[in-house]
């Protein structure tokens, strides 16, 4: 549905369900949204080559969320507890449909840590659009979560339970991938964070200078894909890390992939504009193998942690 709803004194059944939960006690059922956040990106580059080139994702969902929760009952809701671009999201999403807000509470707990590349803001704002579609029994609108996500900012895909090609400035989905592959990961995440809106004018001149690269990279990731080859997707992903590290070096890559054929990985990720490295593992690694892997980031100053990513 576009823009705000018309008020011709009709009850929507979102309205009916506003108004059943402000009726109802502190007890009432609360209604929840979930995002996935990523691991950063399999790829961020040029779509294309030019002398403007946008910046495409190919975002690396990992099996890490945030949630939101609204409780019906007394009292007003107050502000949203992961701020300022959720509380937009509220805003826009009422003002597109035409509601109120009913009195309640919000709750909010999440798993992503925040300025490191794991899409947590718009893993954020995504939860809480999902929960909004829950108080008022609206059906999901990802067309919806799109225009409010353009309204807010630059976004991962994490609106798509899917991998996507996604155009993270224009909120357009180049091409869909689908949900046939998946890894396993060994990653650690470096210290500070990063301002991606502060990094973004240093990307346009470099992919610029390394465009045929990062073309050939690009058709390699997208036939990895479509033939459901994970390790020519985890191939794809490592060309895509090194070719970041020019614009925004993390201190340990070079140790990471100088030692990716011991550990057996079949590639190397990072979040781009992040913090986070690791390896991507086609095939569950063994105990022993995840000993190995916890020693050699210890002794890089690291704690690994290991996270299921994609969906096959």
């Amino acid at each position: 549905m576009q823009g705000r709803a018309a008020n011709d004194g009709r009850r929507t059944p979102g309205t009916r369900d506003a108004a059943r939960a402000d009726r109802a006690g502190p007890s009432a059922r609360p209604s929840s949204g979930v995002c996935h956040g990523t691991l950063g990106e399999l790829y961020q580059g040029p779509l294309r080559p030019g002398p403007d080139p946008d910046i495409a994702l190919v975002s690396f969902p990992v099996d890490r969320h945030s949630w939101v929760h609204f409780t019906p009952g007394p009292g007003e809701p107050g502000p949203h507890p992961l701020g300022d671009k959720s509380a937009t999201a509220v805003r826009l999403f009422l003002d597109r449909y035409g509601l109120t807000l009913p009195r309640g509470s919000w709750r909010a707990h999440s798993e992503l840590r925040v300025g490191v590349g794991m899409a947590s803001s718009t893993a954020d704002v995504v939860a809480t659009l999902r929960c909004l579609f829950r108080v008022f029994a609206l059906p999901y609108d990802p067309d919806a979560v799109l225009g409010v996500l353009a309204a807010i900012e630059r976004a991962d895909s994490v609106f798509l339970d899917e991998f996507a090609l996604h155009l993270s400035g224009r909120h357009r989905v180049v091409r869909r991938l689908g949900t046939a592959v998946g890894f396993h990961t060994a990653y650690v995440t470096e210290t500070g964070t990063v301002d991606t809106a502060a990094v973004t004018p240093l990307l346009l001149p470099h992919y610029r200078r390394r465009a045929q690269e990062y073309e050939r990279c690009l058709t390699d990731l997208l036939k990895g894909f479509a033939a459901t080859d994970p390790c020519a997707v985890a191939r794809a992903a490592t060309t895509s890390a090194a070719l970041s590290q020019d614009v925004l070096p993390k201190r340990c890559f070079d140790a990471v992939l100088a030692h990716r054929e011991e550990f057996g990985a079949d590639g190397v990720f990072v979040a781009h504009t992040g913090s986070v490295v690791g390896y991507l593992f086609a095939h569950r690694p063994a105990p022993a193998l995840k000993d190995e892997l916890s020693a050699f980031f210890c002794s890089l100053g690291h704690q690994c942690s290991f996270a299921r990513g994609g969906y096959g």
